[in-house]
């Protein structure tokens, strides 16, 4: 086969592998948005109990992922081969989805959700905090539109109009995802899939200590699993496959369908109208996200000068 059909096939196979890793991005996005839904839907008044049989059923459905594409061996390597930056990124993402839970029974999902839209600008504050790396001028900009954005909704609270406990919980969500994302940043060999399961059982753990009782009713329990197996875990699934696939400005701008799609899921089956300051508070936020992510894209799409390979910049 000569040099050019070796480049041809080569990129017929790149650009097979980028729409592959568009389309999974898009699918946990999308599972993603219909966890504030399905938390709605369980009855059970115990959120311990709902933190509990979700994260359990995660950890099934994503051992039995990894047990199915790398074997038993090839499982247990993946969690050997973590180290401390594995077990950080557990803790992070053990604190996350358990204040998501928690978060339901205290304020809204579009609250939680538009928060949780600031999270690659706040890994660029905390990664500038604590490791120094450059961050641009538009970048800081954007990262002032978030905290103005997140100060609005957060000042809900002060009035009584919802619980401190709740924006406070959702302040914590997206600061836990953020310390993560910079730690896979830095960490780049750590694999997320094993890290994110460790994170279910760690939060599953932690909930047994809290409960009140494990027994719930058959229709919570199908929720439950939704919640948990197709929700949280496919959907951790197809992002930790899919986002190898792409570059980084793509699959975050991609992954902002969630905090989109998430508030009218709710809007529309359950009837939860955001507030004013929510709607206002996160158009802030989004609007801060997307301007950032399409300057980062249009940097990423630049061409390369001549003499180099065509592949996107690094970040």
């Amino acid at each position: 086969m000569t040099e050019a059909a070796v480049s041809h096939a080569g990129s017929k196979a790149s650009g097979r592998d980028e729409r592959v890793g568009i389309l999974l991005v898009f699918l946990s996005a999308l599972m993603w948005s219909f966890g504030g839904t399905l938390g709605r839907f369980i009855e059970n008044p115990d959120s311990w109990a709902v933190v509990f049989w979700r994260s359990s059923w995660a950890a099934a459905f994503l051992i039995g992922y990894m047990v199915w594409r790398d074997g038993v061996r090839g499982t247990l390597k993946l969690f050997g081969s973590m180290g401390l930056p594995g077990l950080a990124v557990a803790v992070c993402f053990a604190t996350a989805s358990t204040s998501f839970v928690v978060a339901l029974a205290y304020t809204t999902v579009a609250n939680i959700l538009l928060m949780q839209a600031g999270v690659p600008l706040l890994a660029a504050l905390i990664a500038w905090a604590l490791f120094r790396e450059r961050v641009s001028a538009p970048t800081w900009a954007a990262i002032a539109a978030v905290i103005c954005g997140v100060a609005i909704m957060v000042s809900e609270s002060f009035n009584g109009e919802v619980s401190p406990v709740g924006d406070g919980l959702a302040l914590l969500i997206a600061v836990m995802f953020s310390i993560a994302t910079v730690i896979t940043r830095r960490f780049a060999h750590v694999r997320m899939t094993p890290a994110t399961c460790l994170g279910t059982i760690f939060a599953a753990s932690f909930a047994a200590t809290q409960i009140g009782g494990f027994a719930v009713t058959p229709r919570d329990m199908s929720f439950l699993f939704v919640f948990g197996a197709i929700n949280l875990g496919l959907g951790l699934a197809c992002f930790a496959t899919g986002a190898r696939l792409i570059p980084a400005a793509v699959a975050a701008l991609i992954g902002t369908f969630e905090p989109i799609l998430g508030p009218i899921w709710v809007w529309l089956i359950h009837g939860e109208i955001p507030s004013a300051r929510t709607i206002l508070g996160g158009t802030v936020v989004f609007t801060a996200l997307l301007v950032h992510l399409g300057l980062e894209f249009r940097r990423q799409s630049r061409p390369s000068r001549p003499g180099t390979t065509g592949m996107p910049s690094p970040h």
